[in-house]
């Protein structure tokens, strides 16, 4: 084969350069690359639409919608203004977890506790963008749960079964890497509740003992 073949005649026009971005793909992929983008840019002004009447104070649009707006934004959105409240928190509450495993040889044990609060304070530690959910997941998590239980751990609203579920899924979640080659049969959660110190030029005298609150076991 002539290896000029393809080459273009001589004095014929160069071919133009491609333009850059989308202007430079053909059109069927224009058309999916807008669709795309459209789809995403809808999605994004739905989700501040959600959060905005969520947090917004109630008004006819967010009566009207309420239950549509609770389940978009129940339980992984969920916002709260405790960075602005007057008394902010003053303890330390680490979340843990154990379960009962089914190993591979068949045998049943029960783990030890697993601090997961502080597996997440080592992910973020010294970390220069530490992400959202490393922060925020599992702690969010436990104040959703406490703030729909009373103290007996019973559902005091309609949200406490969506909690007891979103909390557990986020347990197994974190077990099941550890225990891959066998079988979670069921969880407990407690939580770990420390008092911060007070500063030493302070005459307050702070109980910096630790109280355990514990879950019931659930069955996964």
């Amino acid at each position: 084969m002539d290896s000029n073949e393809h080459e273009p005649a001589e004095g014929a026009a160069p071919q133009p350069p491609r333009a850059p971005g989308i202007a430079g793909l053909s059109t069927p992929y224009r058309v999916v690359t807008a669709l795309a983008l459209g789809a995403i840019a809808v999605a994004a002004c739905a989700h501040l639409a959600f959060v905005f009447l969520h947090v917004a104070p109630s008004n006819t649009v967010s009566k009207r919608h309420a239950k549509t707006i609770d389940d978009w934004i129940y339980p992984e959105f969920e916002q709260n203004w405790k960075l602005f409240a007057p008394n902010p928190l003053q303890q330390n509450i680490g979340v843990e977890v154990r379960a009962d495993v089914r190993t591979a040889g068949g045998e049943l044990i029960t783990t030890d506790w697993r601090n997961l609060s502080a597996e997440d304070g080592e992910a973020i530690r010294h970390s220069l963008l530490p992400s959202h959910t490393e922060q925020n997941e599992l702690r969010r998590a436990w104040d959703f749960f406490t703030g729909s239980h009373d103290e007996d751990n019973k559902p005091n609203g309609e949200r406490g079964e969506l909690s007891e579920e979103y909390l557990r899924r986020i347990a197994v979640d974190r077990l099941t890497p550890e225990h891959r080659g066998g079988h979670i049969l069921r969880i407990q959660l407690r939580s770990a509740t420390t008092a911060v110190p007070a500063p030493k030029w302070s005459t307050e005298t702070t109980d910096t003992q630790t109280y355990y609150r514990e879950l019931p076991w659930w069955t996964v």
